[in-house]
């Protein structure tokens, strides 16, 4: 088995942990959120290295994880895993300009930026470039500016799929709802509907599974899931 360098953002709660945590039990793991790291509470491996990096502040947070990798002497990385997102749901599709601007900050802006500065480590081992989207980028009627983080996600994928090809290999993976409570933080009880979601670790398995194919696009939904997704697939 190989040991691999990993940088996954978003890295603190829901399924970017549950990766992460996955991840470290057999490679070296970085990983990026916007909490002081003694206001984690969440089942944090101690095999995790953690860089405080806010995304909404795309610039700042692109220097700072920079910075980190250096220091930590990583000159190379074989997966980067771009996981931070935020969304708000709203009433008649109306979103608040503040809130609108901060979905596109931490979903695309950053998104973007760190990509592209990532690049010369990736290109060292012709590593592979994962975007987490989102089902939600065809659009939904109470995340509207969310979809619309996700969608242009979605193109960012392809055309960096296409100008880095056989450079770095790049992937964007859409997974359906999962049970991490982003619905109730972005203001909307989904309800029964709930039950449905799935859980946080089987959809971790389904995006390392996904990642090890570094196919793409990749959705990875209810019917993914109960089709055997999350048990069939080579690891990382």
């Amino acid at each position: 088995m190989i040991r691999r360098k990993i940088l996954i953002t978003g890295g603190t709660t829901g399924i970017g942990l549950a990766l992460a945590n996955r991840l470290s039990v057999r490679h070296d793991v970085i990983v990026t959120g916007s909490r002081a790291h003694e206001d984690i509470t969440e089942a944090f491996s101690p095999n995790l290295v953690y860089v405080r990096a806010s995304q909404s502040d795309p610039a700042r947070a692109v220097k700072t994880i920079a910075q980190q990798l250096l220091k930590h002497e990583w000159p190379r990385l074989d997966n980067v895993v771009l996981n931070a997102g935020v969304g708000f749901a709203v009433e008649d599709g109306l979103d608040e300009v503040a809130k609108m601007r901060r979905t596109l900050d931490i979903n695309v802006s950053s998104t973007m930026l760190i990509a592209r500065a990532m690049y010369p480590w990736l290109s060292k081992t012709k590593g592979t470039l994962t975007i987490i989207g989102s089902v939600a980028h065809k659009g939904h009627k109470r995340f509207p500016s969310y979809a619309a983080s996700k969608g242009a996600l979605n193109g960012l994928a392809r055309s960096l799929r296409s100008e880095w090809a056989g450079e770095v290999a790049v992937q964007v993976l859409h997974p359906g709802p999962v049970k991490t409570g982003m619905h109730e933080k972005a203001g909307l009880n989904p309800g029964w509907v709930s039950e449905f979601f799935i859980r946080t670790e089987p959809m971790a398995r389904m995006i390392e599974y996904s990642m090890s194919s570094r196919r793409s696009p990749i959705t990875l939904s209810w019917s993914r899931y109960i089709g055997g997704g999350s048990i069939t697939g080579r690891r990382l």
